[in-house]
């Protein structure tokens, strides 16, 4: 927590050893979450009090990479080693998860959430990588898509609601842009 009056920077330690905070995002009532790539923990700062709350997932060799909020404030993550999409729900701590399509070696990866709420992720251990779409009102993947490039893996995207667009970066050195019709 940055306090620009004073100049102070207040860090928060994460309890769990060799956690890796990753992939942050904030929900609606400004609180951060994040992985703990190094385990098997996701985890939220209060951002008044900033104590920290760990999570844990239901498998011990769950590994998440990134995360997404829906408008509901549920937590949705892509578990990198396992090749699942899971959502924690932070009232509860209840987690349930959804074998993605491409698999336990599809390796998902970058994630955006667009104004339906719905989850695209990229399935970065298949050739080419796969853009994979999630609808959690009916708890089903609805689309897979090619990436024609291959794309090396694509780690980071990011979902623009006006264009009704996902751009994304990959590891091939190249920029793409994936328009949602549907």
């Amino acid at each position: 927590k940055f306090t620009p009056a004073n100049g102070r920077m207040q860090v928060v330690r994460v309890p769990t050893a060799n956690a890796r905070p990753y992939g942050i995002v904030v929900d609606s009532k400004n609180r951060p979450w994040f992985n703990e790539f190094g385990s098997n923990k996701i985890a939220t700062v209060d951002p008044q009090s900033m104590q920290l709350r760990e999570f844990t997932l239901p498998h011990a060799d769950a590994r998440s990479r990134r995360i997404a909020v829906t408008s509901d404030d549920r937590v949705w993550y892509v578990d990198y080693a396992r090749g699942y999409l899971g959502r924690l729900d932070p009232a509860t701590g209840e987690v349930q998860e959804w074998a993605t399509p491409g698999g336990a070696s599809s390796r998902p990866y970058a994630m955006a959430v667009d104004e339906r709420d719905r989850l695209w992720f990229v399935e970065s251990g298949v050739e080419p990588n796969r853009l994979v779409g999630f609808d959690p009102r009916t708890n089903q993947f609805f689309s897979s898509t090619e990436i024609e490039s291959g794309g090396g893996t694509v780690r980071h995207m990011v979902y623009h609601e006006p264009t009704r667009e996902i751009w994304f970066g990959t590891d091939a050195n190249t920029i793409g842009r994936a328009q949602i019709t549907e």
